[in-house]
């Protein structure tokens, strides 16, 4: 079975770091696109980075350009989130997510973690 698990959530002050990695298992991990999206209680969900299957593309929201950075690493099947300079409304619950199509995984991913809680204090 698919499982996606998501780590590295906790606290952090304005202007601190996270890394938040996702280990991901029961797949041919090199044939699909990651990305990781976050929310909040009443708001949409937003997607946050993605990155290509072939790791030769990323794609970021303007809210996050210049200061999250996302990763994969095909040989330890994990995709990494690394936020600096983090701000009160990072504050969300941030999930990974999979899917062999792009478009896919933009909107409807076919397979998503439970999610880390990021909280960062101002």
């Amino acid at each position: 079975a698919q499982q996606v698990v998501e780590s590295g959530g906790g606290l952090a002050q304005a202007g601190g770091s996270l890394r938040l990695s996702c280990s991901i298992s029961g797949l041919t991990f090199a044939d699909y696109n990651l990305g990781w999206f976050r929310q909040t209680p009443g708001k949409e969900r937003e997607g946050v980075a993605f990155v290509h299957w072939s790791g030769g593309q990323t794609s970021y929201a303007d809210s996050v350009k210049g200061r999250f950075t996302i990763s994969r690493d095909n040989a330890k099947r994990t995709v990494t989130l690394q936020m600096n300079r983090l701000k009160p409304e990072d504050t969300a619950k941030y999930y990974c997510a999979a899917d062999r199509t792009w478009a896919k995984l933009l909107t409807r991913p076919t397979y998503q973690g439970q999610g880390t809680q990021v909280t960062v204090s101002s």
